[in-house]
């Protein structure tokens, strides 16, 4: 399971022209699963992004959590982290999980992020989807957890 996240002032997702889901200052986060991926990777992510020291206290100093904070996250389904690039210009996606598979964890990686309370907004698993964000930094930060 791997995430892009980014540290943002706001950011929003759109599905044919309509707002699904829009956050203030938080996190936005891609996230991609792979075929082999469990429920306890989702649970580590969650936990590791909930704790991430990456917002500045009254010092300037990254030492402040989303959590600290009461800050929101905005998460968005992306195969596309999976892509492997290594063989010829067409990506291969063969790793990236088949829906039936990967919905489930998508939505249990949702309610890890939504259980303390958290605004936890999301896009529309498998839409074409339209992003807005106002990185904030720029933060961004590669968070991966293989299945071991």
């Amino acid at each position: 399971m791997k995430t892009v996240i980014q540290r943002v002032k706001s950011a929003e997702v759109s599905v044919d022209g309509k707002t699904v889901g829009s956050i203030g200052n938080g996190i936005l986060i891609f996230l991609g699963i792979k075929n082999d991926d469990t429920r306890a990777q989702a649970e580590w992510l969650a936990d590791k992004i909930k704790k991430l020291r990456i917002f500045e206290d009254e010092n300037g100093k990254m030492n402040l959590s989303a959590s600290d904070m009461g800050y929101e996250y905005l998460i968005i389904s992306q195969f596309t982290l999976y892509g492997d690039c290594q063989k010829g210009t067409r990506p291969s996606f063969t790793q990236a999980a088949p829906p039936d598979f990967a919905v489930p964890l998508y939505e249990y990686f949702i309610e890890l992020m939504r259980r303390d309370g958290a605004k936890a907004d999301t896009g529309v698993f498998g839409a074409d989807m339209k992003i807005v964000a106002e990185n904030d930094g720029p933060v961004t930060l590669i968070l991966e957890k293989n299945n071991a």
